[in-house]
This record gives structure tokens, C-alpha cells and sequence, in this order.
């Protein structure tokens, strides 16, 4: 694992007339031709080195992991720190899965029916089981009070959707990491439709319903999405911070290049904690089916029963910028 620690840089400047020493503390600063950052992150240019070939080798696209180093010398790990190959780490269910490693489908109900009862993951022996149906753009893992109770068995494409069973007692706490996978590792784009540097964009929707199918939570506004990493940016003066929030809405969202930027944050250790304070994270961003580009997907398509139920509907969510964040923390409490 990669350890990330807070940005802070001291400069000090000492004149040997008078002995005078004058030191002050920044964030990260960083000038060139395209324009200047000056916020709390770190910033990386170019290309990562490559870690890890290759996760899931029946995939479309490559899923690698890769490792780059930003002008304040800290380490990344590009597109984000996965438990893929942490074997405590449960896989998902499978919803859709067009890979022989798994199963596709044709309604919620044969998945439902399908599942082992060996499934459920215990957070409380003492809870109830609770059914979590997830689609994401591109891979999650979840936590329940802390508990890792499923990750996505596919990190890249084909696109796939899962189901998981956990027993808690409520309130508990969901905590996902979301990451939108890229091939260009360090510049957050992938090849398509012949540009070797479009800019993909996330997206992540789940219901979760208790023992009797009663719905207890939707994805929706109502969560908390906290962005730390932000690929590709062009023009490093498109980028704003107000107290936690980090905005790229400014940012291009067209086509990249080999010479572009990314800015990191450090994700805090406990981040999926139940006592973790998120009060400061910003509302999620809610988004369409359209805008995600699920409605050609059967991954999605069906189980619109689920997903897009008459009076829970659940919202794709994500941090304000669905194309530029691209490791996305999300929670939300369930009462």
C-alpha cells in the first residue's frame, strides 16, 4: 500500500546580512505555461509508471494500476489504492456479468434466487440482512461500519452490475470508494472512437433493502462525495477550493494530451469508518441515466425494476465534475 500524508510546504528564506530568517507555509504552488495552481493538493504531470499489468486479464480494457510522483515528492498510486487482489476483501455478487468468471442475469429477481447462502458478510451478529444492488461506472469497493462487505469483480469493461448481503443494525454507516478506471495511468483518459486521450467519465448507483424488500436507502443528493483525484487538467488555473470542497467545474472536459496535469489528495485512513466526520464534504452530485450512458447497457437495462422503481428511483451519484474526478469517496447513513 501507498501511504499519501497532508500537503504542506515550508519555505524559508535566510539573508546572511542580519541573520534575518522569514519562513511561511503554503499549500501546493505550482506555475507553468498553462496557468498556475495554488490549493491543497498535489499536482503531477505526464504519464505514470506502470505497477500492475493487469488486474483482470478477461477484460476489455487493461485495468493497471500504475505509480507517479508529484512536484511536492509524494508517491500516487494512479488510478487510486484498490483491494482487487485482497482476498479478505469479498467480491460482489453478480447482477450482470458477461464474463465467463460469471453470470448475466435477465431480471433482479433470478439474481436474487441465485444467490449463496454463504453470502451475507456479518458486520453485527445481532442485525438484520440487508440487500445492496449496485451499478458503477467504473469500479467500488464498500465498507458497513467499517466492515468490507463487496468490491466490483470487474474494474474496467464490460460493464457489469452486482448485488451484496450484509447483516447490521441500524443506524449504520456506508462507505464507498468509487474510482473511474483509466488507460492513459496518471492522466485520467482512455482510448475512444480514435482519440488515445478522451476523458471518460463515473458514475454509481445502488438500492439497498432490508429483510421484508423494503427499501431503506436510494443514491441520492442526500449522501456526502469527497473528490482526491482529478485527471486530466490542461489549464491548472481552472481549479478552486472552498474550505473542503474542491471544484473542477471550470475545468475543459475535452479531449487530453500526453502533458497533462492530475491533482491528488490524501485519503484519510479511516475514511470508512462509522466515526469518520464527513460533515465537511460537499452534498453528492446527482445525475441521469442518459448523462451516465447506461440506457444501451443490459448490465443496467435489467434491472431498471430495481434501480428506477416508481417512488425510489435512485440517482446516479458522483462528486460535482462526472468526466474530471475520478476517485470519488462516497457515504451515507442509514437510520
Amino acid at each position: 500500500m501507498i501511504y499519501h500524508f497532508p500537503t504542506l510546504r515550508i519555505t524559508c528564506l535566510a539573508f546572511a546580512v542580519g541573520l534575518v530568517l522569514s519562513c511561511s507555509t503554503s499549500d501546493s504552488n505550482v506555475t507553468t505555461a498553462s496557468g498556475s495552481y495554488s490549493g491543497t493538493g498535489s499536482v503531477t504531470q505526464g504519464k505514470a509508471t506502470t505497477t500492475t499489468t493487469n488486474l483482470f486479464s478477461l477484460g476489455l480494457r487493461i485495468a493497471a494500476l500504475g505509480s507517479i510522483t508529484s512536484t511536492d515528492n509524494k508517491t500516487w498510486a494512479v488510478p487510486a489504492d484498490v483491494n482487487y487482489s485482497t482476498s479478505s476483501f469479498p467480491f460482489a455478487s453478480d447482477l450482470f456479468n458477461s464474463y465467463v468468471s460469471g453470470h448475466s442475469y435477465a431480471n433482479t429477481a433470478s439474481a436474487v434466487s441465485a444467490l449463496s447462502s454463504n453470502s451475507v458478510v456479518t458486520v453485527d451478529s445481532d442485525g438484520d440482512t440487508y440487500t445492496a444492488y449496485i451499478f458503477a461506472d467504473n469500479y467500488f469497493e464498500m465498507y458497513v461500519n467499517g466492515t468490507p462487505v463487496g468490491k466490483d469483480p470487474v474494474p474496467y469493461t464490460d460493464f457489469n452490475s452486482c448485488i451484496l448481503r450484509f447483516k447490521a443494525k441500524k443506524p449504520f454507516t456506508v462507505a464507498v470508494k468509487c474510482v473511474d478506471w483509466e488507460e492513459n495511468l496518471g492522466l485520467g483518459t482512455e482510448a475512444n472512437n480514435g482519440n488515445s486521450y478522451h476523458a471518460g467519465d463515473g458514475g454509481f448507483v445502488a438500492v439497498i433493502k432490508d429483510k421484508n424488500n423494503s427499501v431503506v436507502a436510494i443514491t441520492d443528493g442526500n449522501w456526502k462525495a469527497q473528490t482526491y483525484y482529478i485527471a486530466p487538467i490542461s489549464d491548472l488555473s481552472c481549479l478552486s477550493e472552498s474550505g473542503n470542497y474542491r471544484y473542477s467545474t471550470n475545468c475543459s472536459t475535452s479531449s487530453g494530451s500526453a502533458s497533462n496535469y492530475g491533482i491528488h489528495w490524501a485519503v484519510p485512513t479511516n475514511w470508512y469508518a462509522s466515526s469518520y466526520d464527513d460533515s465537511g464534504w460537499p452534498a453528492a452530485a446527482t445525475f441521469t441515466n442518459t448523462t451516465v450512458g447506461v440506457d444501451n447497457k443490459p448490465s443496467y437495462q435489467n434491472f431498471t425494476d430495481m434501480f428506477d422503481a416508481s417512488g425510489n428511483d435512485a440517482s446516479f451519484i458522483w462528486s460535482s465534475n462526472l468526466v474530471l474526478d475520478n476517485l470519488v469517496l462516497l457515504r451515507k447513513t442509514v437510520n
